[in-house]
């Protein structure tokens, strides 16, 4: 199976999600359609609203989708938005909400974009064209202390200082361009026994570059802050991720729907307060050996689902 189609712990997600065929469900990261391909299959009374910052995503899902069927809408928008954006088509509950948080083959096989430190191409790694913010910019522009807080924050990169202070030298000689450019500034900053270790020494600092270009984080807090608004009773979110950041917040803000904290004494009079949500996942679900050997991008997804209690309408 070409990477390009793959989509990550597929079928785990159709599962926990349990699409009605008259339900209204929403993916909040299209790709190149493979998730919401499958919800189409399932829901042949209801609707799909797929969204996704990047038009050539789109225009490269559309015709999938509507190979399956016609019952869906592609959004043009980030996900961090999808709550206000649904109301504006007048959508106001939904049956099911997922999200895949991973950059999409494509992006990074396609070398122009600049998200992968495997191909020369210019410094981009905007998923949305259309965003004035780039990695190039970035680079090219942040202080010292900018550079080594998201390094060290978004990328966990231990030497996050010494990256930071090697690119604002060389920048004072030349603007920083390209993806193997910025490789190369990175190697030369990394100890020998770091660039002995097994990985690539540039895939700390280009995650942390693509989460600060994207703000990755921040949208991610808003989607967990508001998709309680629209979710019906009975409905179930999932949510794939792919690093500790990401995890961490999945997993904290669906504690704080999952578990009533503190002395149940201290709720007096009611003692009988419920969680709103129920936890489907008790430790995320991760890829099957099968998916494992067709897809190596699998390796480090974490999927976790929670569904809101009460009686769906």
């Amino acid at each position: 199976m070409e990477n390009e189609h793959y989509s990550v712990l597929l079928e785990e997600t159709i599962s926990l999600l349990e699409p009605k065929e008259d339900g209204i469900y929403v993916d909040l990261t299209l790709g190149r359609g493979g998730t919401s391909s499958a919800i189409l299959r399932l829901i042949k009374n209801g609707h799909l609203y797929s969204f996704d910052m990047d038009k050539e995503a789109i225009a490269k899902s559309k015709a999938r989708l509507e190979s399956v069927g016609k019952n869906f809408t592609i959004i043009n928008s980030n996900f961090a938005y999808f709550v206000e954006e649904l109301k504006k088509v007048g959508v106001t509950e939904v049956d099911g909400i997922t999200a895949d948080l991973g950059v999409s083959s494509p992006q990074f096989d396609e070398g122009e974009r600049g998200f992968s430190y495997r191909f020369d191409s210019e410094l981009d790694m905007r998923m949305d064209l259309d965003a004035s913010l780039s990695a190039k910019n970035i680079v090219n522009t942040y202080s010292l202390e900018d550079l080594t807080r998201i390094f060290r924050e978004y990328g966990e990169d231990q030497d996050s200082y010494r990256v930071a202070k090697r690119i604002v030298e060389y920048r004072a000689k030349k603007e920083i361009e390209t993806t193997l450019e910025l490789v190369d500034i990175i190697k030369s900053a990394k100890p020998a026994k770091v660039l002995a270790k097994k990985g690539h020494p540039a895939k700390q600092i280009f995650q942390a570059l693509r989460i600060e270009t994207n703000h990755e984080l921040d949208n991610l807090k808003t989607l967990l802050e508001d998709f309680d608004k629209i979710l019906k009773p009975g409905g179930v979110i999932a949510i794939i991720s792919f690093h500790s950041l990401e995890d961490r917040l999945v997993k904290n803000r669906f504690r704080e729907l999952t578990v009533i904290e503190g002395d149940r004494h201290a709720l007096l009079p009611s003692l009988d307060e419920e969680a709103p949500y129920e936890n489907l996942t008790k430790r995320a679900i991760r890829a099957s050996d099968k998916e494992l050997g067709e897809n190596h991008r699998s390796t480090s997804a974490l999927l976790r689902a929670i569904k809101k209690k009460g009686e769906s309408k």
